[in-house]
């Protein structure tokens, strides 16, 4: 499987398993200016803005252990533009859902709510 391949089979897990937990998605590959936000979701009265990293066995670093600095400042810049251009005025935070592949294809997920810590508001 390729990294595209990777991808898509991962962001089509990641819709999943936030619906299974209740959550409703509103959108999926969103592109905003200088970037593209995997998924958007509501959780409760929360707008949830996610990145999902998918990994395939055989990778040194655990997927939910790829965002460095530059992507996580990267992703509060497409936050805060999806935000403002649909005028959100509710709480909104960044997620990461990291999905470890094993040999068989088996999905691991490690989901690391608000990964900003707060800091994307203002």
């Amino acid at each position: 499987m390729d990294h595209l391949e990777t991808g898509r089979l991962g962001e089509a897990l990641a819709e999943r398993f936030f619906r299974a937990k209740g959550w409703t998605i509103l959108g999926r590959n969103i592109r905003v200016r200088g970037g593209e936000i995997d998924l958007v979701a509501m959780d409760g009265p929360e707008l949830v803005v996610i990145e999902v990293r998918t990994r395939s066995i055989g990778k040194i670093l655990p997927a939910e252990e790829t965002v460095g600095p530059r992507k996580l400042k990267a992703l509060v810049r497409s936050g805060r533009i999806y935000v403002e251009k649909c005028r959100w005025k509710g709480p909104w935070r960044i997620d990461l859902l990291g999905i470890n592949l094993d040999a068989e294809g088996h999905p691991r997920f490690s989901h690391l709510p608000d990964i900003t810590v707060g800091r994307v508001q203002g």
